[in-house]
């Protein structure tokens, strides 16, 4: 029967166990002490499933550098306002810098 990762994820780990205790490959050798973490990465191993890769971590850091960057901008503005009696475009600048600040924690 052919497995995918997320059918492995999904399992638990007496279930991995069972498989692991019937596939013959040495990267499944002492399944008995693995958890589930790595039992997965070992069956996957064995049987020749492509890993799962999670992209979404690698997209939201390209997202975090960008909004960080406008952050990095935004602060010069900022600096450049600081200078001149426009409280009103200060107050927007600095609105967004807190708004952009809170994007970059929810991701």
């Amino acid at each position: 029967m052919a497995h995918t990762y997320d059918e492995l994820k999904h399992k638990t780990v007496a279930e991995l166990r069972e498989l692991a205790k019937t596939t013959e490959h040495e990267a499944v050798q002492g399944y008995t002490q693995m958890n589930k973490d790595h039992l997965l990465v070992a069956l996957c191993k064995a049987l020749g499933i492509e890993a799962h890769l999670h992209q979404h971590h690698h997209a939201a850091g390209e997202e975090r550098g960008k909004l960080k960057a406008r952050i990095r901008a935004l602060k010069k503005k900022r600096d450049e306002i600081l200078a001149s009696p426009d409280h009103a475009a200060l107050k927007a600048v600095l609105n967004e810098i807190r708004g952009l600040k809170r994007a970059t924690r929810r991701l």
